[in-house]
């Protein structure tokens, strides 16, 4: 088990970094400028669209792509290999992931369009979201029933000539509300009675398909996110067979090959955010003064810097098993790690990001600093892609089952 990482990776890492100091945090105050004086929480501001050139003139490009391809800028890096770099993106969450083009729910979306899309799916959608022309959605929750438990969703897809018929519900479809976003990927219930992970589908949905509306922007702790988190209804929306992924009844088995990946990207990203809280925390605590010392010198300040390394470093290192075990064995041999890590590192980052916004007083909680968005980011992660207790669940489930093949002793 060697988490060494490969030459090819410390030099993407050597570029990422300089990147990053010399572009995206310069621009985020200019962002941050941008966005007020638009008025408009979806507005599309113009540096990020400087940076996104920017990106791809270094060739740090569809990063997270796992194949070499030149035509799209990929490098084919491994998982191994990407992990520090979308670690590194997640120190400024709301730049670095998009001007690189690895930003969710894109990637997910892009994979399974090359992995389950037809050619015209390719052409039409994979190949402008590879560019980065175009932005895409992933419409799997509803309202109405536990969407952790995907045999549960309603929205139905019923065949209907050369068409399907969708009528149904979805919310926090991330990303449906941003400036460019064209194209849905929608889940839904093709055959009710069919066995319980055969009955769902996927299909490709423009955005701008008759019936298709989006009723409204969720907001997340009472930020509206530029890309939006999106409640979307479907009435008699008519879509050609050819919108179908894969097959009829595939849906369960798509969603488990996006969101395994998925899911890895999300915590290296936590990491990074848990650094950058971290060294706001130290550099704050060693700015600070009360009672006629510096509050880096507190015992208990001392302590949460301690910890948080100690966590940070714990976390980082359950994600790199992980993404070694997707290279090594694949997806499937590594769900126990994937879950592991999709409870720990949103956790981690969530107890470094308070204790920052602890030392920093009442300007923690302010726009004047990253960490509270940081904070209700990281809180929606315990929910993203499924819930803390679902990954909970599949890891006691691994180790029920691991104690009773071995026999009890």
């Amino acid at each position: 088990m060697d988490f060494a990482p490969s030459p090819r990776a410390v030099e993407y890492r050597d570029r990422l970094l300089a990147f990053m100091d010399e572009h995206i945090y310069p621009a985020e105050p200019v962002y941050a400028e941008q966005m007020a004086a638009s008025g408009n929480p979806n507005f599309h501001p113009p540096v990020l669209e400087e940076l996104k050139t920017e990106a791809r003139s270094r060739g740090l490009w569809n990063l997270f792509h796992p194949h070499e391809r030149p035509d799209w800028g990929a490098p084919g890096l491994s998982n191994l290999d990407y992990a520090p770099l979308a670690e590194i993106m997640g120190r400024s969450p709301l730049l670095a992931p998009e001007a690189t083009n690895c930003n969710a729910p894109d990637t997910g979306n892009m994979e399974v369009l090359e992995l389950f899309g037809t050619d015209e799916h390719k052409e039409l959608w994979l190949q402008p979201l590879l560019a980065g022309e175009i932005a895409s959605a992933f419409a799997m929750t509803e309202p109405d029933v536990a969407s952790s438990d995907a045999t549960n969703i309603e929205l139905r897809m019923v065949a209907d000539g050369d068409d399907y018929v969708l009528d149904g519900r979805k919310w926090f479809a991330s990303n449906a509300l941003h400036a460019n976003c064209r194209v849905l990927i929608v889940m839904g219930k093709t055959d009710p009675d069919a066995a319980p992970h055969r009955q769902q589908s996927m299909m490709v949905v423009p955005l701008d398909t008759p019936g298709v509306t989006v009723v409204r922007a969720l907001p997340v702790f009472g930020y509206l996110d530029r890309e939006g988190h999106a409640e979307i209804l479907f009435e008699g929306v008519r879509v050609p067979r050819s919108a179908l992924l894969a097959g009829e009844g595939d849906g369960f088995v798509i969603s488990q090959a996006r969101l395994g990946p998925g899911r890895i990207h999300h915590c290296m990203r936590s990491i990074g955010a848990a650094e950058r809280a971290l060294d706001l925390l130290i550099a704050r605590a060693q700015q600070r003064v009360t009672f006629g010392s510096p509050v880096a010198e507190r015992s208990n300040v001392q302590d949460w810097i301690a910890e948080a390394r100690i966590d940070i470093e714990m976390t980082r290192l359950l994600t790199l098993k992980a993404a070694w075990l997707m290279d090594t064995v694949g997806n499937r041999e590594a769900r126990t790690e994937i879950a592991a890590i999709k409870v720990a590192a949103p956790a981690v980052a969530l107890r470094v990001i308070d204790r920052a916004i602890q030392v920093h007083g009442g300007a923690g909680v302010t726009e004047d600093f990253p960490l509270a968005a940081f904070y209700a980011h990281q809180r929606t992660l315990r929910l993203a892609d499924g819930p803390d207790e679902v990954h909970k669940r599949t890891i006691a489930r691994m180790e029920l089952r691991r104690v009773a093949s071995a026999g009890a002793r």
